[in-house]
């Protein structure tokens, strides 16, 4: 595998005639980072990734890697490798010839590129399957034929454009940990594009945040999650109520809410939701807001409440904090 080297963008952008869908982005991604671009439909993540690929050309700015500029060079001579949703197999070839097509594009012998696609397929846990033809395999092993096609090529960077969103919820878990350990193994940097905040979480070094096609916030999962800087992001993440007090917004995160018969800010349950281990109760202020709690059974058990309730709320001052 190649000798893993770090991803600059500076001030990329991207116009499709009047759209703008990337407004001059700055980010630099370490070599050997797992990197979930997430964002909400439009946002830029994935004309980001084209861009990085090399599928689309920036309208302005620069795309390093390494010491290379990469900006305006074909997708074959960046140095990265892209898995696409769809996985586009060809249906025709056996799944060792899949995975070896690249070397078979490039001159590589029959029996060099046999050799380097049965390596892959070991790694990807897919040996067993190595002569059947992408029709007869379920999806989880469709997308690991992908992902071993698209390492074949020894790329500094794997580019990975919302790769679970066709596998079931189950499936979908078990490969996010079979991502999770081959970028360990392999030591090279993914930048991967997602809708979910959950895979982002589950996946990611670094999250970069995008809307409107700039980054809104980009951290670790911690950081991302325990301190949005903006609405915006407080709400995407998840797991944040977004109140107005005095002349400051500020996000307080739903397990921080507590309800007890004592607290003076009163509210009303529009809506209780049990989840198994936790309960979601929909709060309404006097002043209209809404805000979300989320309670333990045991907490819940202590003190039971039913919608059409009123409940007194509280939260700690150092479990808020202001957003921009």
């Amino acid at each position: 595998m190649a000798t893993p080297a770090p991803l600059e963008l500076i001030a990329v952008t991207k116009r499709y005639r009047a759209t703008l869908a990337v407004d001059a982005i700055d980010l630099r991604i370490p070599a050997g980072t797992y990197c979930c671009l997430l964002g909400p439909s439009g946002c830029g993540k994935t004309s980001t990734l084209r861009m990085i690929a090399g599928h689309e050309i920036a309208s302005e700015g620069d795309i390093l890697l390494g010491a290379a500029n990469i900006t305006t060079l074909p997708p074959a001579a960046r140095g990265t490798a892209m898995m696409f949703q769809s996985y586009a197999l060809f249906p025709h070839l056996s799944v060792r010839d899949n995975v070896a097509f690249a070397l078979k594009m490039r001159g590589i012998d029959k029996a060099t590129r046999h050799r380097r696609a049965g390596e892959l397929l070991e790694l990807v846990a897919m040996s067993a399957y190595a002569d059947r033809l992408p029709a007869q395999l379920s999806g989880g092993q469709q997308q690991r034929v992908a992902l071993a096609r698209a390492l074949i090529t020894e790329p500094q960077i794997l580019l990975l454009d919302e790769p679970l969103s066709a596998l079931d919820p189950f499936l979908r878990v078990r490969m996010r940990a079979e991502l999770k350990r081959l970028q360990r193994e392999l030591g090279i940097s993914f930048i991967h594009v997602t809708h979910g905040q959950e895979e982002a979480m589950a996946l990611a070094d670094l999250v970069v945040l995008m809307n409107a096609g700039r980054i809104e916030q980009q951290g670790s999962p911690r950081e991302m999650f325990n301190r949005p800087r903006t609405a915006f992001a407080a709400r995407f993440m998840g797991g944040h109520n977004v109140l107005r007090r005095a002349d400051q917004q500020i996000a307080v995160r739903t397990d921080h809410i507590r309800i007890a018969p004592t607290h003076a800010l009163r509210a009303r349950v529009t809506e209780l939701e049990y989840q198994g281990t936790w309960l979601q109760a929909n709060l309404a202020l006097p002043d209209g807001e809404t805000l979300i709690a989320t309670l333990t059974e045991q907490q819940f058990d202590a003190a039971p409440f039913g919608a059409g309730d009123e409940v007194g709320i509280a939260w700690d001052d150092d479990a808020a904090h202001p957003l921009v």
